[in-house]
């Protein structure tokens, strides 16, 4: 008979070792922070040494347990495949994503058509954040947000390029053909709308236009773009909107462009995953299918088009 630790202590071991946190481990494992801490307590008896000590607020692990969190986690991966290779290959797997709201809306749930279409065996669950900066958390498979690709941020995930953030001026082509905007004074003669979660969209275009002493100018500001989008395509005014996210709006007529030569370059998008956990490579397939729909020419971007 084998003598082994406790297996589901070794599995929180693990997930807290790989997180750095007993709260994102709790939350990643769907168990309190008290069952995290009960079952680290737990291992670290049958092993008769500390796997954890305190700094600050936070429990780290020591450099020995930080090499057992290795070891574990390549055996947790063998494990993996060799259920894979016995498997159940009917069977559907989930693949949970999270992205913030706008670019779920806009950009990535009409395309996933395409992706079902390909890879039937595979369910996409799409989660939102309302904050594009918003901190990892347990729990996802694929996170895409704003940023710049660097490993060093994120060092246990891979950190992919995804697709670049360009703003311009959008506006309903009803507003339009009633009072046309041809060039960039005449944005004067229209209501600004604005969204807390794009701060500073509207200075930076109006300084790209030349229209820099029009900053100080009100604008009806919105907490979420999805919301400022929606009143510009009602035609409530004008908006700074952010591009290719919107392609797909523009193909369908909903918005219009009326100075598309003026536009503003913004931090883009990346797609964030975990270095292990995944051996049959799901997550890096999704991760280079979104990277070609971000190449896709504009126009055939939702199953109606």
């Amino acid at each position: 008979m084998r003598r082994l630790p406790p297996l589901n202590a070794l599995r929180v071991f693990e997930v807290a070792a790989r997180t750095g946190s007993y709260a994102d481990a709790a939350m990643q494992l769907g168990v309190t922070h008290g069952a995290v801490s009960q079952q680290i307590a737990a291992l670290e008896s049958w092993l008769g040494q500390r796997l954890f000590t305190k700094e600050g607020r936070r429990m780290v692990a020591t450099p020995m347990a930080r090499v057992f969190a290795a070891e574990v986690g390549l055996s947790f991966d063998r494990l993996a495949l060799a259920a894979d290779a016995c498997g159940r290959p009917n069977v559907r797997r989930i693949l949970r994503v999270s992205a913030p709201t706008s670019l779920a809306m806009r950009w990535l749930i009409p395309r996933l058509h395409r992706y079902h279409a390909d890879h039937p065996d595979v369910e996409v669950a799409v989660t939102t954040v309302s904050c594009v900066v918003e901190d990892l958390r347990g729990g996802v498979d694929v996170a895409i947000r704003r940023g710049v690709a660097r490993n060093d941020l994120w060092p246990q995930h891979h950190v992919v390029p995804l697709l670049e953030d360009t703003d311009t001026l959008i506006m309903s082509p009803a507003l339009f053909s009633r009072r046309p905007i041809r060039e960039p004074a005449d944005v004067e003669g229209h209501v600004w709308l604005a969204s807390e979660t794009r701060a500073g969209d509207w200075a930076n275009w109006l300084e790209a236009a030349g229209l820099q002493h029009l900053a100080g100018r009100p604008r009806q500001t919105f907490d979420h773009f999805f919301v400022t989008r929606q009143a510009v395509e009602d035609g409530l005014g004008i908006g700074i909107g952010p591009m290719p996210m919107l392609e797909i709006d523009i193909a369908r007529g909903n918005l219009v462009m009326p100075l598309p030569d003026i536009r503003v370059a913004r931090t883009g998008y990346i797609a964030i995953f975990p270095r292990q956990a995944d051996p049959a490579g799901l997550f890096p397939g999704f991760v280079d299918w979104l990277a070609a729909e971000a190449l896709r020419p504009s126009g055939a971007d939702s199953p109606e088009a």
